[in-house]
């Protein structure tokens, strides 16, 4: 797996939780009866089940919290990430996930315009905080070698943001072999 492809995390608790909630709300009956037009009765939850919109955009506060602490524990615990770039302490990576989340969500939300049914922003929000995350990780990846290097003794030599930039650039564009 490169770096620029980003992989589905399973559900968190609180979605699952989510999940279930609606699915039992689904199921109970209604005890409120309604005639059709050819004299048979129906519940009014069978009558309002052509009505239901369901929206994407934008996630509920209880959405984004469960993928700021997705990103907590992807930030400060062992995964294929901190093989590569090491964990963030707890506090540190709490932080780091709050501000990735609340970014990545403006930035979706001005990429936003009428015609969008909602999918496509979700698809840019989950860009957003791929490619964010990566930042933070390689950004502090690169500190904590700098920082290394000083404390050997030696002469630092710390890339520069642009330079960090471009090779996270050139590494989003490169070509992905997946496995079907």
């Amino acid at each position: 797996m490169t770096d620029s492809e980003s992989t589905i995390a399973p559900p968190t608790p609180e979605m699952e939780s989510e999940y279930q909630d609606h699915e039992q709300q689904q199921q109970q009956p209604n005890p409120t009866k309604k005639p059709t037009n050819n004299g048979n009765t129906t519940t009014a939850a069978a009558a309002n089940t052509n009505t239901l919109a369901f929206s994407i955009w934008p996630p509920t506060q209880r959405t984004r919290d469960a993928v700021a602490a997705r990103l907590v524990e992807t930030l400060s615990k062992q995964s294929i990430l901190s093989k590569r770039y090491g964990t963030l302490p707890s506090d540190e990576a709490s932080s780091a996930a709050r501000l990735i989340e609340e970014e990545a969500f403006s930035a979706a939300a001005e990429s936003a315009s009428a015609e969008d049914d909602g999918i496509e922003i979700l698809q840019v929000y989950s860009r957003e905080i791929s490619r964010r995350m990566l930042d933070t990780v390689k950004t502090r990846a690169s500190s904590a070698a700098a920082s290394s290097v000083v404390d050997a003794g030696t002469a630092p030599q710390t890339p520069s943001l642009e330079a960090a930039s471009a090779t996270a650039a050139s590494e989003d564009n490169s070509p992905t072999v997946t496995e079907s």
